[in-house]
C-alpha cells in the first residue's frame, strides 16, 4: 500500500478506535473519503459504553506506555485539541494500586524500574508505606504496591467517545449503520466492504476497528485473527468507605474497585472454565459477587462488609488470546488491510495512540509519533506472543 492523503478509506467498527482513527486521518491532513461503518450507532452494546474506563502507565511493555501517556496529553488538554471550551471527559487522576505477593517483589520492582524509565511516574511501596497512605485497606499477604502518583485514573469513555465522534464529522467523515457481511478482494488487496443488503463500499484502504468482533469479521476474508469477545461483569455499590484520595486498586487476588460516583465499581475475571467467548451474550456474572468478588473485596477492605449492591452489567473485552495486547498496522498479504484491534481491556485508554499511528501509515507509510511495530500482525502470524503482564 502507498501512502496517499486521497485514498478511499473503510473503517470497519464505529467506537472509540474506530472514531480515533478517522479523526487522526483528517488532523494528519487525509482529504479522501473516510467512511466509518458499524451496526449500532447507538454503541448500546459497545466495550466503549460499558467500559470501566480507567488508564494506566503500569504495563509490561514500553510500547503500550508510550500509547497511554499519549492519551494523558490528550485528556490534559481537551478543549484545544477538540476545539470545544467545555470540553470535558471527568478525567481523574487519582492513580492505580497494583498490590504484589511477597514473592513477586523482584519482578515487581523490577517491572517499576522499566516504566519510569520509559516515562512512568511510578512509586514503589512498602507495607508500612501502603498501610501510612491507605489506612483503610488491610495489606495482609502483600509485599509491595507500585502506583501512579500521576498519569493515571478514570474517566467518561462515553464522553471521550462523543467529543472524537463529533470532531471527527465535523471534518466530513461519514458515519454510515450497517452490519459488515463480508469483504470483497481481487489479489492481495481488499477492494470492497460489504454491507448488509447495500451496495458494496469500495476502498482504497480498510481498517479493522471492530472491537470484539474483530475475529469473527477478520474470518470473512480467511484470516484466523485470535481476538475473540469475552464477558467481563462490573458490580456498582455503595459502602461506608471514604472516596477521597481512593485509587484504582488493582488486588493480588485478581479483584479490582475504584470510586464511580458516590459509591465504587469493581470486578474480577470469571473463572477459566467459566470464561466462555461471548458473543451476544451481555447477562452479568452475577453469581461471581456474592460467592468470589465480595469476600475477597471484604479481605483487602474490611469496611466493604457494609456495602450495598446497586446494579450490575457486563461488557465484553476483545481479548487477543495470543497475548493480551493489541494489533495494529497492516496484514502481511492483503497489505491495503490494518488492524486496530484486539487490545483486551486497553482499548479506551489506547484508542488515541491506535487512531494516530493507523493515520500516520495510511498518509505517510511509517509510524512517527511511536513505533506501533511491536504491535504488528507479524507476530500473529508467527506466534510470538508480546505477552501482558497485568490482566484483569
Amino acid at each position: 500500500m502507498s501512502p496517499s492523503r486521497t485514498h478511499r478509506v473503510v473503517i470497519v467498527g464505529g467506537a472509540i478506535v474506530g472514531s480515533f482513527c478517522a479523526w487522526e486521518l483528517r488532523r494528519a491532513g487525509h482529504t479522501g473519503p473516510i467512511t466509518v461503518v458499524d451496526k449500532d450507532m447507538s454503541y448500546a452494546r459497545s466495550s466503549t459504553a460499558l467500559s470501566a474506563a480507567s488508564i494506566r502507565t503500569q504495563f509490561g511493555t514500553p510500547t503500550c506506555i508510550a500509547m497511554s501517556l499519549q492519551a494523558v496529553e490528550l485528556f490534559r488538554d481537551l478543549s484545544r485539541q477538540f476545539g470545544e471550551d467545555d470540553a470535558d471527559i471527568g478525567y481523574v487522576e487519582a492513580g492505580y494500586l497494583i498490590l504484589g505477593r511477597p514473592d513477586q517483589l523482584t519482578e515487581r520492582v523490577s517491572a517499576a524500574e522499566m516504566q519510569q524509565s520509559h516515562g512512568a511516574d511510578v512509586a514503589v511501596l512498602t507495607p508500612d508505606e501502603l498501610t501510612a497512605r491507605f489506612p483503610h485497606l488491610d495489606f495482609d499477604g502483600v509485599g509491595i504496591g507500585t502506583f501512579g502518583l500521576s498519569g493515571e485514573g478514570w474517566f467518561d469513555a462515553w464522553g471521550l467517545l462523543s467529543l472524537v465522534k463529533r470532531a471527527a464529522r465535523r471534518l466530513g467523515v461519514e458515519y454510515v449503520e450497517a452490519s459488515v457481511t463480508g469483504f470483497e478482494i481481487a489479489g492481495d488487496a481488499i477492494t470492497s466492504v460489504r454491507i448488509g443488503e447495500g451496495e458494496p463500499l469500495p476502498c482504497d484502504v480498510c481498517v479493522l476497528a471492530a472491537g470484539a468482533m474483530s475475529g469473527r469479521l477478520a474470518a470473512l476474508a480467511g484470516i484466523e485473527l485470535p481476538i475473540v469477545p469475552k464477558k467481563r461483569s462490573v458490580f456498582n455499590f455503595q459502602a461506608p468507605v471514604p472516596r477521597d484520595g481512593f485509587p484504582m486498586l488493582f488486588d493480588s487476588s485478581g479483584i479490582w474497585v475504584r470510586p464511580e460516583g458516590d459509591g465504587f465499581i469493581g470486578g474480577i475475571r470469571p473463572a477459566p472454565d467459566d470464561d466462555h467467548d461471548a458473543d451476544d451474550d451481555f447477562e452479568p456474572h452475577r453469581d461471581l459477587f456474592e460467592d468470589v468478588y465480595w469476600p475477597l473485596l471484604v479481605q483487602r477492605i474490611p469496611a466493604m462488609d457494609r456495602l450495598r449492591l446497586r446494579r450490575s452489567w457486563a461488557g465484553h473485552y476483545e481479548v487477543n488470546l495470543l497475548d493480551h495486547n493489541a494489533v495494529i498496522g497492516p496484514h502481511d498479504r492483503y497489505g491495503n488491510l490494518l488492524f486496530a484491534t484486539g487490545f483486551s481491556g486497553h482499548g479506551v485508554m489506547h484508542a488515541p495512540a491506535a487512531g494516530r499511528g493507523i493515520a500516520e501509515l495510511i498518509t505517510a507509510g511509517r509510524y512517527a509519533t511511536i513505533d506501533l511495530t511491536p504491535l504488528g500482525w507479524d507476530r500473529v502470524r508467527d506466534g510470538r506472543p508480546m505477552v501482558e503482564t497485568i490482566v484483569y
